[in-house]
């Protein structure tokens, strides 16, 4: 990996620089299945199904994409709509309700490899940016203590207020990289989730790094990656 023929890095937050993913699978797990054991439905959400339908997108379109792997029918709701609303944007309220009890609880700290190649481009003023799906990426960078590598983030809230598409559309990464001031074939994607990494994949990106934290190389392969690795230290 020679860092020179790129002019940046554009990051995933959860499961490329800090171990959150596991925080979000804890909390849709939780929701999900307490809304299935209500419904009566017997084959509960796994691991595999947040893999294949949840990770890295938008919390609401995960939890349609989630439902209509199940043929479940539910209104869309509105982003106001209470946890108790069972809608796809109450259900997407509900588990990121979860999600803030855990990390306001628990804490998180980045991945020691991640904040190895952090302190390694920050070293060269190497322009780096975060581009996640979830609105609680400030407050996750925040509590990891790795803001300040950080001058942009495009995370969900910010892309519904500028009418971004979210992944596996590349535009989040696209307006990411405009921001630092560099092309998408002058950047490097770092990502966990075969969303993202498809959305790598079809931005034109220099480069599309897949960070294997559970999604295996294989399916990262498939969806577009030209480089994986188990950990962020690899690359340096």
């Amino acid at each position: 990996m020679n860092w020179d023929d790129y002019a940046a890095a554009l990051f995933d937050l959860d499961g490329v620089v800090t171990p959150t993913a596991e925080v979000h699978m804890r909390a849709w797990s939780a929701m999900f299945n307490e809304f299935l054991t209500a419904r009566g439905v017997t084959e509960p959400y796994t691991d595999e199904d947040y893999f294949a339908h949840v990770d890295g997108k938008p919390r609401y379109e995960g939890v349609a994409a989630f439902l209509a792997s199940r043929d479940i029918e539910l209104p869309q709701g509105d982003p106001s709509d209470p946890t108790s609303a069972d809608t796809v944007c109450g259900l997407g309220n509900r588990k990121n309700d979860a999600f803030n009890e855990v990390l306001e609880s628990d804490g998180v700290e980045a991945y020691p490899g991640s904040v190895r190649l952090l302190e390694a481009l920050a070293a060269r003023n190497f322009p780096m940016a975060i581009v996640s799906s979830s609105k609680n990426a400030p407050a996750v960078l925040k509590a990891a203590g790795v803001d300040h590598f950080f001058p942009f983030v495009m995370h969900g809230g910010l892309a519904a207020e500028r009418g971004i598409a979210g992944k596996p559309a590349p535009d989040t990464f696209v307006a990411a990289a405009e921001a630092l001031g560099v092309t998408p074939a002058q950047s490097v994607v770092l990502e966990d989730a075969l969303s993202g990494v498809q959305a790598g994949a079809a931005g034109g990106f220099g480069l599309v790094i897949g960070v294997d934290r559970g999604a295996g190389s294989a399916a990262l392969t498939d969806a577009g990656a030209t480089l994986v690795v188990t950990d962020l230290e690899e690359l340096l």
